[in-house]
């Protein structure tokens, strides 16, 4: 059973990372399939990804899973918040019955610094710029996962990532926290981002 990496963050709040070794069949003997998904890769990971809801969570009724017009799946009378990201071979979750929640999961890829004046602020770019050329990739692909995690956090759609979204400055580890801030208009929340940082691999998650 390659379950990649788990953690009980607390009583109410689990999260999971799946490394995606199996065939169809054996995620559709436990979930839907509930959108149409051409691609068989992507639907792998789909299907992984609603894999570890109830994984997480026995109980979790992923048959009652819609989703906002803001694409994101949400349960109709919020008996778990949850988020659920993938790429290549993983797919990742988090799962909380209390707090609101956002994961994401990206392959450490020089692709990202392509768009890094898109998603980062000034200050943002000023503080990669700080870090030697080797390790730059790493640390914009954390931040570019920190982003994710913070707008699938949001769940509501429209908003700029480079303002909207910050992130301050921290020593960048194998694992620890950071912190972000997201204002919108009036509403404003300080928001504890926690990550891993693997060498091709780069997982955020916050709860809140």
């Amino acid at each position: 059973m390659p379950l990649f990496y788990q953690q009980d963050i607390n009583e109410t709040t689990r999260l999971g990372v799946w490394k995606i070794e199996e065939p169809e069949s054996f995620f559709l003997a436990k979930v839907p399939l509930q959108r149409s998904i051409t691609h068989p890769h992507k639907r792998l990971q789909h299907l992984a990804g609603r894999y570890l809801l109830p994984y997480l969570f026995h109980d979790f009724p992923h048959e009652e899973i819609e989703i906002a017009d803001t694409r994101k799946p949400f349960l109709p009378f919020e008996q778990y918040h949850f988020s659920i990201s993938h790429c290549g071979d993983y797919a990742a979750a988090i799962v909380s019955s209390r707090y609101r929640v956002g994961i994401d999961i990206e392959m450490v890829t020089p692709r990202v610094d392509k768009i890094k004046h898109k998603f980062l602020h000034s200050e943002e770019l000023a503080f990669v710029n700080s870090y030697p050329l080797n390790k730059q990739v790493a640390l914009l692909t954390l931040l570019w996962s920190a982003k994710e995690a913070m707008f699938k956090w949001w769940g509501r759609g429209d908003v700029d990532f480079s303002e909207v979204m910050r992130t301050k400055s921290f020593e960048l580890k194998h694992e620890g926290l950071f912190d972000g801030h997201f204002q919108k208009d009036d509403f404003r929340k300080e928001l504890a981002l926690h990550y891993q940082l693997r060498p091709d691999l780069s997982l955020v998650w916050v709860y809140s």
